[in-house]
């Protein structure tokens, strides 16, 4: 089963690391998704920019409404993620408590991932939708 590791953080303490800080966190990250690649158990990872390059799409409405910025309202945005490939939530979990340990604060949310357009698949009309 394929997990989302989404990473949320509070943005201001992140952008506010200094360039050692910052790479010495991805430093230790890197030492966990090295070991994670050797074991054929990790896909993609990302890191997002900042919520002021954001924009969000509000479909709920004709026409549509393009807003600037992040639609939620939070105290931590949503900085990133891992895709794992995990026997169980409890595998899942415990590379999100290992990961949390080279990278403090925040916040860590596991979700199964349904692929509905794997890599390389053209995408059908009850998939273009979403």
């Amino acid at each position: 089963m394929l997990y989302a590791i989404l990473c949320y953080h509070q943005e201001d303490v992140v952008c506010s690391w200094s360039k050692e800080e910052d790479d010495a966190v991805m430093q230790k990250l890197a030492v966990i998704q090295e070991r994670l690649a050797r074991e054929g158990r990790l896909g993609p990872v990302a890191r997002l920019m900042p919520t002021t390059a954001a924009t969000t799409l509000r479909k709920d409405r004709e026409p549509p409404l393009v807003i600037d910025g992040p639609f939620a309202e939070t105290k931590e945005q949503l900085l990133g993620f891992y895709i794992v490939d995990c026997g169980s939530l409890d595998e899942a979990l415990a590379i999100a408590k290992e990961l949390g340990q080279a990278n403090p604060g925040g916040s860590y949310e596991l979700r199964p991932v349904a692929l509905f357009n794997p890599a390389g698949a053209p995408a059908t009309p009850a998939s273009a939708g979403a």
